[in-house]
């Protein structure tokens, strides 16, 4: 599997803040898909250039798939921020994205296999997702659901407040074939409870992965987005009728009183491969 191919079927992504290298190997040896060091949110000002160089000195050893959520384009850090990225091999997390041209406006060179996750999590870049999501660069795209519900003065808790702009990033990404996007985070760290309640809601919309701000939420997002084994026996099962009963008299395909077609199919077919990453 490529590195890209890892971030496209990556269901857990898990913060470290780029100015506490202190926590960068806790981070990497968590079991996480994929570890994201943050330059934005978690980071002061005054650290910015400092936690850039300590990403730039860890990327020349990670082991794992890894992503940098770089500085916004209206910032001064913005640009030096991508080359750091670019040259380290990582993959790049856009917060705020909200229109194509801040993805081409970073310059990747398209044969750097640097692929931009583009973090939506404002109403203007929910409006315009499904033109983002058609970037060659985008592999993923991740809801900023803290942002966002700031920017409609909503409860973030509050799931019906957001359905709508959640609901909206599934269809984007599966209006361009990208993998189903990646929820925002749950900030109850040790509330299991609420993290699972989180989860069934993103899956049941169609997220396939979660942003995750400490380690032990790792696990339960693991698990709440892999195939159950329910799913996976009735996948096999559904591929295996199609075969046998195609190749018995090619007519329509029942299993268990139900009519098999294509749009079943695929369901099946993609159960059966989300079960290899599990």
């Amino acid at each position: 599997m490529t590195v890209a191919e890892a971030l496209e079927s990556a269901r857990t992504f898990l913060f470290v803040p780029g100015n506490r290298p202190d926590r960068f190997d806790k981070a990497l040896d968590a079991g996480a898909d994929v570890v994201v060091f943050d330059l934005e949110d978690a980071v002061p000002p005054g650290e910015k250039v400092s936690a850039r160089q300590h990403i730039i000195d860890v990327l020349r050893r990670v082991h794992v798939p890894v992503v940098v959520r770089i500085n916004g384009v209206e910032t001064i850090w913005h640009d030096d921020d991508v080359r750091a990225a670019v040259v380290g091999g990582a993959h790049i997390m856009l917060p705020k994205a909200e229109a194509p041209w801040t993805i081409d406006a970073m310059g990747i060179p398209s044969d750097s296999g640097v692929r931009v996750v583009a973090l939506i999590e404002t109403p203007t870049g929910v409006l315009n997702a499904v033109q983002i999501a058609r970037s060659p660069l985008v592999a993923r795209l991740a809801f900023g659901s803290l942002d966002l519900a700031a920017a409609l003065g909503v409860d973030p808790d509050h799931r019906e407040a957001l359905v709508a702009a959640r609901a909206h990033l599934v269809l984007a990404s599966a209006a361009d074939e990208l993998p189903g996007p990646i929820d925002g985070v749950t900030q109850a760290v040790r509330d299991e409870d609420a993290l699972d309640a989180d989860l069934c809601h993103a899956k049941m919309l169609g997220f396939t992965g979660k942003l995750c701000i400490h380690p032990a939420q790792l696990p339960q997002t693991r698990q709440s987005f892999a195939p159950t084994a329910d799913e996976l026996r009735w996948s096999a099962r559904v591929l295996d009728a199609v075969t046998s009963q195609a190749g018995a008299d090619g007519g329509v395909t029942v299993l268990d009183g139900k009519m098999i077609d294509a749009p079943v199919i695929k369901r099946a077919q993609l159960i059966q491969a989300a079960g290899v990453f599990t």
